[in-house]
């Protein structure tokens, strides 16, 4: 009788800058997904904090540092505040489709002016149509690039105005992700809608989870993350209740996954 994979080889990255905290320095461990069994092996080490990127699995290892936390939503429990609830009125227009992971111009076009606008000092800034193309379409997992359209006329799709890379895992929607229109009169908080509409779709496939990725004390990047309550973070014990210090955010506040 064999396991049903052979444990995985883990590799650990050089030090480079910190994106999130000045001054810092970040590693990462990680190791390749591939093989019959990818699936579960992304499930695994999803539950103990790792992320996927195309065909890896990785985690931070940072040598003098564990901030970046793991973070991730109890879709069961979750009820929208006022905010909120005035988001999932404003966008319930647009047209929700979970499409297989194949990049489209459109989908391509979208994420350039939402870099060039949300982003434009990051390290996705110089990402060309090739390096997309890897990012969406090398997945060895159940992946979906679910797509965000106003309303369809004349029979011919809506614009395109929001788009998430999203893993399902067994447990839950893993965010890979997001992107969406960053200047667009009246539709003003699409990141966070996005993640809404995550958290509606996993609970309506009876899937108790949607993970967050990493959230990060003191990073302005991060801080949206905490407006999805009830969470649970990870550290040395496992998964517990998390509440962080919360801050009232503008509705057009940077949301990426």
């Amino acid at each position: 009788m064999t396991a049903p994979f052979r444990f995985p080889r883990f590799f650990v990255t050089t030090p480079t800058a910190c994106p999130y905290l000045p001054g810092k320095t970040e590693r990462k461990v990680f190791t390749e997904l591939n093989g019959q069994h990818a699936h579960e092996l992304n499930d695994a080490l999803g539950r103990i904090g790792f992320r996927r990127s195309q065909g890896v699995a990785y985690r931070p290892s940072c040598i003098d540092c564990q901030a970046c936390i793991s973070v991730r939503v109890l879709t069961g429990e979750f009820q929208p505040n006022t905010t909120q609830r005035r988001l999932i009125r404003r966008h319930a227009d647009l047209e929700v489709t979970a499409c297989k992971p194949w990049t489209t111009q459109e989908q391509y076009d979208l994420l350039r002016r939402y870099l060039n606008a949300r982003h434009p000092g990051g390290g996705m800034v110089g990402m060309d149509e090739s390096d997309f193309a890897d990012m969406v379409e090398q997945s060895p997992v159940k992946t979906y690039v679910v797509e965000y359209r106003e309303p369809s006329e004349g029979g011919r799709p809506g614009r395109l105005v929001g788009a998430c890379l999203t893993d399902q895992q067994a447990d839950g929607l893993s965010m890979i992700y997001s992107f969406f229109e960053p200047e667009h009169e009246g539709r003003s908080g699409l990141g966070t809608y996005i993640i809404l509409d995550h958290i509606v779709r996993a609970g309506r496939a009876g899937l108790p989870y949607v993970y967050l990725g990493y959230w990060v004390e003191g990073s302005k990047r991060m801080a949206y993350k905490t407006r999805f309550r009830p969470m649970e973070r990870l550290g040395p014990g496992g998964w517990t209740r998390f509440e962080p210090e919360q801050r009232e955010l503008p509705l057009g506040a940077s949301v990426s996954a």
